[in-house]
């Protein structure tokens, strides 16, 4: 009877084993597979466009939509850039140049920084998986408005027509000559933002598995386990 019994008691722990690191390690990996699918929108994001700009005016009754992406313009790029010249602004084609030449190469970057760091990154420094993602977009902004600042304080003084200085609105109205503007986001950048959105889902679960590893007191600025190649301590579980 007590052999028994000793027998049914090693084979419910066999049993325990051998379930604790098949749930464990879907834990682990959860993150890994939420980091892809912010690698996958990123990748979308460069096909798309990232913001957009309506002129309307009298003669325009239709309006004209500028679209800008990572790698280009589009809408009606070749109109505005015509009205451009009539006001002394420089060719849109010269605006961020080398960056849309580098926006792929920032995709591809973005991408595998973000997900070595998902591998690599120590449980303090688990935020870290964030900043690239955040960064991406924010440069993004930051550029748009410094070249549109540039292009509408470097207007040619011998242009058929004079109009002051000016800073086109990068969001919301505004107004530039005889043309009212509107200027909002569009897919490409709220998907980079969706890709944000679960990498920071990844980060928060990967704080939470990073406190089940039997290294946790002791984790510096690398995760010594690879995130996905640990051991469970099952006092943790």
């Amino acid at each position: 009877m007590g052999t028994a019994n000793t027998m049914e008691n090693l084979t419910g722990q066999q049993a325990v084993r051998s379930v604790r690191p098949r749930r464990i390690d879907i834990r682990r990996w959860l993150p890994v597979g939420l980091v892809l699918v912010a690698v996958v929108l990123w990748a979308a994001s460069f096909t798309r466009p990232w913001w957009q700009i309506y002129l309307f005016a009298p003669q325009y009754p239709a309006g004209l939509v500028l679209d800008i992406s990572l790698n280009g313009l589009g809408g009606d790029a070749r109109e505005v850039n015509m009205l451009n010249h009539y006001i002394g602004m420089k060719g849109l084609d010269e605006a961020a140049a080398l960056e849309r030449q580098l926006a792929v190469y920032g995709i591809a970057m973005l991408a595998l920084v973000t997900t070595a760091l998902t591998f690599m990154v120590g449980r303090r420094w688990n935020w870290l998986m964030s900043v690239p993602g955040l960064l991406f977009p924010l440069a993004f902004v930051v550029d748009s408005m410094w070249w549109m600042y540039h292009f509408g304080h470097t207007l040619d003084p011998r242009a058929p027509l004079r109009v002051p200085l000016f800073t086109p609105e990068f969001l919301g109205w505004g107004k530039i000559g005889q043309f009212e503007t509107y200027a909002m986001p569009l897919s490409g950048f709220w998907l980079s933002l969706a890709a944000l959105a679960f990498v920071i889902a990844a980060m928060v679960l990967r704080y939470r598995v990073c406190h089940t590893c039997p290294l946790h007191d002791v984790c510096g600025a690398t995760c010594p386990n690879h995130l996905v190649l640990g051991k469970v301590d099952p006092r943790r579980v």
